[in-house]
């Protein structure tokens, strides 16, 4: 085994020295490459990948330390039908998950790594999943034959010799990756490597463990991300009494210098990027990011729930970025940024749809192909992504390091609904709040036909992400809301749950509200009804059937150009409309049959009585 340093020398940990060996055997690298971390090590890989024509480094002077990488046409998102959650019970992988026997996917993978890393090298990743040493994190190890891969988990996650002092020699979630394109000699390697024929993302949560074979691209290869920190980690979580979660987490500090942390959970284009990087526009108020993807939740010491943000890096959607949409991730990627399938200007620097008002005369796409602003092709792909540290961010907290994590006082859940769901409402409980996640939904804009306005649900954001039954996962919800209460320590200390809508319409089809920077009048309320203890101040919201809604005057409207008759409807509650989304929601909910849990019924039908007993057909503030 030609390695760059002795294994013995590198760890002790004789699980991870046997799986090893055992790796090397099965896919039949030329080398071995244990990483350590270095910024001398990402360079070197950045520059061999430059001279190999995977990457293309970028104007020094207007991108430093920058580089673009294209995907084949063919590689460009996450890949869910051929992603599986592997269970020994097909059940356990419940009706929202593809499903495969983990022995009949282990011997179908076994086949295809069999020589799969033929003439390229065998990298070694140690990393951790959230600060080093917390106790909130967990260490992975990553086996893979991409560079890329090597570079991104770098930006990512804490990753080499530092998150292998910590593994020392406990348990770490294996995680084994392919492009599945081996380099026999005299072959020349193509520029983006992958297997299209051949694509499986598979886990197994009875092993903690993830296999993934022929995509190098985003949460297909770089397995910490999607694959650990929520499928894996969210049956760790059932299984151990935390929560992983597909949410956001930002502070936010008032004028008098009081300072709450909010967590969120939206489903894809509903803004959850730009929430975690809010600009303010009222005076005095602060927002800082601690993670604006995926969040690890632990009981403290006191009973609250401690989060941290389990990633280093962030993996945004670069189309739609701006200086007007999201300045300070825009300032984040200045430098020692990784771009995948964005547009190369003649002056060396990256462009896609979105980023100016005024688009460049000319560029090289995507596909790498001359662009124009009259070209039918897009100069960036929909999906194409910018890779870059955390630690960048203008507003990153300063407690996003904090080993302890932050105390999560609030947790919103929202989708993007043009009618019936107001702008912002509290739930009376974390068992109602419980059910406001297991009821996200997204109206479908794509006009296809028939499907216009259809309902497309995500509970919790996390229905691509659950690593076991969506029921069960319900059931954790409840279930940590009563060990949350059960405690004397823990009495009041559980987040406060709100839904978010900044989507609604008129019906002209206008939106109502302004969104952006101004959501943080919506967080100002948040903030305000989020103080510890379970007793509600009653003097800012009023009770309605789905929950407690700002009055008028308590959402803070000072230099906003929203009128009392547009606030109202932004809040107004339609009885019958809500009638309506019973009738869905319990439709929706068969599909999880006998593991949907007693309460969240429960929930259904007391929100249904209370509905039946208004006598008005709308209830507005």
């Amino acid at each position: 085994m030609e390695t760059n340093i002795a294994i013995e020398n590198w760890t002790q940990n004789k699980t991870l020295i046997a799986w090893i060996k055992e790796t090397f055997e099965l896919c039949q690298p030329a080398k071995v490459h244990f990483c350590n971390g270095s910024i001398n090590e990402y360079e070197e890989l950045c520059r061999q990948m430059v001279q190999s024509g995977h990457l293309i480094q970028l104007n020094e002077k207007l991108r430093p330390n920058s580089f673009l990488c294209r995907s084949s046409e063919d590689d460009v998102a996450r890949v869910e039908d051929r992603t599986f959650i592997c269970s020994k019970n097909q059940i356990d992988a419940g009706p929202t998950n593809n499903w495969k026997d983990p022995e009949e996917m282990k011997a179908l993978l076994n086949e295809l790594y069999k020589g799969c890393m033929v003439g390229r090298a065998m990298y070694v990743i140690p990393y951790s999943m959230g600060p080093l040493g917390s106790p909130i994190s967990h260490i992975g190890v990553q086996i893979t034959d991409s560079a890329y891969v090597v570079c991104s988990m770098r930006l990512m996650t804490r990753m080499g010799d530092a998150a292998l002092k910590v593994l020392g020699d406990d348990f770490f979630v294996p995680c084994l990756h392919s492009v599945g394109k081996p380099l026999h000699p005299g072959e020349k390697d193509s520029s983006w490597p992958s297997n299209p024929e051949h694509k499986y993302i598979a886990h197994f949560p009875e092993t903690r463990s993830i296999c993934s074979y022929g995509s190098g691209y985003g949460g297909n290869a770089l397995l910490g991300k999607k694959c650990f920190a929520l499928r894996i980690a969210s049956v760790m979580a059932r299984d151990e009494g935390w929560m992983a979660e597909h949410m956001l987490i930002l502070g936010i500090t008032s004028p008098e210098g009081v300072k709450k942390y909010i967590a969120a959970a939206f489903p894809s284009a509903c803004g959850k990027t730009n929430l975690a990087m809010l600009i303010p526009t009222l005076p005095g108020w602060k927002v800082e990011t601690i993670g604006d993807d995926i969040a690890w939740m632990k009981f403290g010491e006191d009973g609250g729930l401690y989060a941290v943000n389990p990633e280093a890096g962030f993996f945004g959607v670069a189309p739609g970025t701006s200086m007007a949409s999201n300045r300070n991730a825009m300032e984040t990627m200045r430098e020692n940024a990784l771009f995948t399938n964005v547009g190369l200007t003649p002056e060396g620097d990256v462009w896609w749809e979105g980023m100016t008002s005024q688009p460049p005369k000319h560029l090289i796409n995507w596909l790498g192909n001359e662009w124009t602003p009259k070209s039918s092709e897009k100069a960036a792909h929909p999906n194409a992504r910018f890779t870059v540290p955390a630690s960048q961010c203008p507003v990153i907290d300063p407690a996003w390091e904090d080993p302890k994590g932050v105390p999560i006082s609030a947790i919103l859940f929202g989708g993007r609904r043009e009618s019936v769901v107001p702008l912002v409402y509290e739930a009376f409980d974390w068992h109602h709040g419980t059910f406001l996640g297991a009821s996200v939904s997204s109206e479908m804009t794509a006009a296809a036909a028939g499907q216009l306005g259809k309902l497309r649900h995500d509970p919790f954001a996390m229905l691509p992400f659950c690593g076991y039954h969506m029921g069960d996962y319900f059931g954790h919800w409840l279930k940590m809301g009563q060990r949350g209460s059960s405690e004397k320590k823990s009495a009041g200390r559980m987040p406060h749950i709100f839904s978010v809508n900044w989507f609604r319409k008129d019906s002209e089809g206008k939106w109502l509200w302004p969104g952006f920077g101004e959501n943080v009048r919506v967080l100002k309320w948040v903030f305000e009804r989020s103080s510890s203890g379970d007793k509600r101040n009653e003097s800012n919201s009023v009770k309605t059937p789905i929950g407690y809604l700002p009055t008028l005057q308590s959402l803070d409207r000072s230099n906003l150009n929203v009128t009392d008759k547009e606030m109202q409807s932004l809040l107004s509650v339609d009885i019958q409309a809500w009638k309506a989304e019973v009738d869905e929601m319990r439709n929706y909910l068969k599909v999880f049959g006998d593991r949907l849990p007693k309460g969240i019924c429960e929930e259904l039908d007391a929100l249904q009585g209370r509905l039946e007993q208004c006598t008005t057909n709308t209830q507005s503030v």
